[in-house]
């Protein structure tokens, strides 16, 4: 058969055999492989490309850098999202540390502010605040509105905004703090500086910052913003001791929070930053720069503008001095001596107290005493003074304790002991008179002798008989001793105590010139009972504690004071003591339309000079001397001390009217005297010669001898340790032309003194 097919074989795949040249071949060579090739493939495709100029290759290398740049920001971005998740997880870890340290947040409370004590005077003036604060706690509505406006300006701008924390702020302060190379600015905000001061210590430590951070946030989801912006104003340090804008206002201009202007708000904002090295008490001129970068501060955040500015800048600088002053502090600290024991216990919250200081009065009392000092202090070696003037009440109405409180806080009104001298002498009088004597009764002024202790007067002359008026007028040192003698010591201490003198007494002698020390509050509250008719006097400052929400802790009880002086007793001392102003020892002390009594008193080698008078509206003692109790220029209590009293007194009764002290005792212009004769003890005498001539009115007197110092005399006679010697019944001796009766010196309702042993002995009874 033609074309006949031929027969078709068949071909098996096989792997084995000879690469064939088609393209049935699947196998990948090696030009296929990503990472492989071969040199003849490369060297194919060299060859193929065509040879690029220089400025194809750097279009080139443009392009490459234009895709491999926003690669490098990818992987930036990448690092740092990184890096901040570690950051986030590490600072989580050290808040969950640290937070863990402390107690649990459902325990936390805003600690108490510690107590103030607001002392206010009669008219409701305020005349200090005590306290760890020294200022009460104020609303934001009773503080000037300047007032927080530039502390949030300068302080925390962003008080209103954020939760406790700044980022902003902190950032910035970083970045200043970078560029300045050094601390320059805080991060903290209003609420941070709070939770610091509130809860943690002034240590700078990583733990208390974070501490301090998530205290800051617990105080923004508890409180309000204006809460915590008045808890922070209350609070923070300004500087020199004050705590809170009310102790620092006061502190420095002498006012209320809520009168503080524009300028002297900055001047606290300002303070804020280095409250010690900014306090315008040590460095005015660096206050008053930092407040006007305050003042800018408070225009770039629009709470003030520029004419407002203008007006602040033009106010004189604020000067402030070092520490509190005033003489009103004394009577501040003397509230504070007493509060605890009226209240009973210790101050846990605010309080007011009303005193009976009467802030005109205080002020004329320390002009009185430094004016004193400033004109006489040099040249009579005279540095301190003190005053204290007191209502019939007892109450105290001024009160100066030294010259300069600022210089010196111890009060010498109320602390200080010293020997009252010839002004403790009425409480010898009034013990005689309440035994029966009268003003007219007489004494002989000779020298006598009580043991070893032998009283001269200042003036080292004897005048004879004399009444006991006259005596008490002229200040003699002689009747005063005979009359010790006389009424007793014992009771001549019952009736000072009995009066008001508390501090303790030597029943000698020598207690009628004033030789047992005692306070001149005290003793100024025992002449009250000659000027009020004979009541207790207490003296007291305290007259109502109360709480700020008006409970009533205390509230004195003097309005029923007990009688410590007969009426009659009280008229014939008063008539006495008013001689002493007007022709006497205190003739200095005359009023100009006020009746006046008192008494002069100068202690051993004029160490301490006092005078202490009274009118029918108040009684007043008056000191002066030397801490160290280095003695005066022969200063005596009827010159600079009755001066001092003057001065103070014809203020204090400026428009008040005219009265007569109560019952005065009428006293006769001229009184007559009798002529006592000579009767002497027979046994344990020896005359004295005076240096002057000698009268026949000379006697001494054995009775136990007692240790002391003369007032006025002039005498440094050391103390004398009481020694018991026996006092023996002496026989007068007459006289040639036989007895002589004695004078007539019946007390005012005819009544016969008592015949005393003293009495025998001088020929004053028969």
């Amino acid at each position: 058969m033609a074309g006949k097919r031929k027969k078709q074989t068949r071909i098996e795949p096989s792997l084995a055999g000879k690469r064939r040249s088609s393209g049935s071949d699947i196998r990948a060579s090696s030009a296929d492989r990503v990472a492989g090739g071969n040199k003849p493939s490369a060297t194919r495709k060299r060859s193929t490309a065509k040879k690029k100029t220089p400025s194809a290759r750097r279009k080139s290398r443009s392009g490459a850098a234009r895709r491999g740049l926003p690669a490098f920001i990818k992987r930036t971005l990448y690092w740092c999202f990184v890096l901040g998740i570690w950051l986030c997880i590490g600072v989580a870890g050290l808040v969950a540390y640290y937070g863990a340290k402390m107690p649990s947040a459902t325990t936390w409370s805003v600690p108490d502010r510690p107590p103030n004590v607001k002392i206010l005077s009669t008219d409701g003036k305020s005349m200090a605040n005590r306290g760890a604060t020294g200022g009460e706690a104020l609303t934001l509505s009773r503080m000037s509105p300047y007032i927080p406006q530039a502390v949030v300006a300068i302080e925390d701008r962003r008080f209103y905004w954020h939760f406790g924390i700044d980022p902003i702020g902190l950032a910035r302060a970083m970045v200043k703090n970078v560029m300045a190379g050094r601390m320059v600015q805080g991060g903290s905000t209003l609420t941070q500086q709070l939770a610091k001061n509130l809860f943690l210590s002034p240590e700078r430590t990583l733990e208390r910052k974070v501490q301090e951070v998530l205290l800051a946030v617990w105080l923004e989801h508890q409180f309000t913003k204006d809460q915590i912006l008045e808890m922070y104003l209350n609070r923070v340090y300004f500087g020199s001791g004050s705590y809170g804008v009310e102790a620092a206002s006061r502190r420095y201009f002498k006012k209320p929070a809520r009168d503080v202007n524009l300028a002297q708000a900055a001047l606290l904002a300002g303070l804020l930053k280095a409250p010690s090295r900014l306090s315008p008490a040590r460095n005015p001129k660096a206050a008053e720069a930092r407040g006007q970068i305050v003042l800018q501060a408070m225009r770039d955040e629009g709470y003030v503008t520029d004419r407002e500015i203008t007006t602040a800048m033009t106010r004189p600088p604020t000067r402030a001095k070092s520490y509190w002053s005033g003489a009103e502090n004394f009577g501040a600290d003397l509230v504070m001596d007493q509060i605890e024991e009226l209240i009973g216990g210790k101050v846990t919250r605010d309080l007011i107290v009303d005193t009976t200081i009467d802030f005109q009065l205080q002020q004329m009392a320390e002009q009185a005493i430094r004016g004193a000092i400033d004109r006489n202090g040099g040249k009579l070696n005279v540095s301190q003074g003190a005053l204290v003037s007191i209502d019939g009440t007892g109450a105290i109405r001024a009160l100066v304790g030294g010259y300069d409180y600022t210089v010196s806080q111890f009060d010498r009104a109320t602390k200080a002991k010293r020997q009252p001298g010839s002004a403790f002498k009425p409480f010898v009088y009034a013990a005689a008179l309440e035994q029966g004597r009268t003003p007219l009764s007489v004494r002989n002024d000779a020298p006598i002798r009580i043991g070893k202790w032998t009283p001269a007067n200042y003036d080292q002359k004897y005048r004879g008989p004399v009444t006991l008026s006259d005596a008490l007028t002229k200040s003699l040192n002689t009747i005063a001793a005979q009359l010790v003698m006389e009424a007793g010591p014992k009771n001549v201490i019952k009736t000072a105590r009995r009066l008001g003198i508390e501090s303790k007494m030597q029943a000698n002698a020598s207690i009628a010139l004033g030789t047992s020390e005692v306070t001149l509050t005290e003793l100024t509250a025992a002449y009250a009972p000659f000027m009020n008719g004979g009541l207790k006097a207490t003296p007291h400052i305290i007259k109502r504690v109360r709480t700020t929400d008006g409970k009533i802790l205390y509230e004195n009880t003097y309005d029923n004071p007990p009688r410590v002086l007969k009426p009659q007793i009280v008229a014939m001392m008063n008539g006495m003591l008013a001689r002493v102003v007007t022709e006497g020892t205190g003739r200095r002390a005359q009023l100009n339309s006020q009746p006046a009594a008192g008494k002069t008193g100068t202690s051993q080698a004029f160490r301490d000079a006092l005078f202490v008078g009274y009118t029918s509206h108040l009684t007043t003692g008056v000191w002066f001397g030397n801490d160290d109790g280095k003695p005066t220029k022969k200063v005596t209590g009827g010159a600079l001390p009755a001066l001092a009293w003057k001065e103070f007194m014809d203020k204090a009764h400026d428009g008040r009217a005219s009265n007569r002290l109560p019952g005065q005792y009428a006293l006769p212009a001229n009184p007559q005297t009798v002529a006592v004769p000579v009767r002497r003890p027979v046994e344990n005498v020896t005359q004295q010669q005076p240096a002057q001539t000698r009268t026949n009115n000379e006697a001494r007197i054995l009775v136990p001898a007692a240790g002391v110092s003369n007032d006025q005399t002039g005498s440094t006679r050391r103390p004398i340790p009481p020694s018991p010697v026996a006092v023996q019944p002496v026989s007068p001796v007459a006289t040639s032309n036989g007895p002589v009766p004695r004078a007539n010196v019946g007390s005012e309702r005819g009544q016969s003194e008592p015949t005393t042993l003293l009495d025998i002995i001088l020929g004053n009874k028969d």
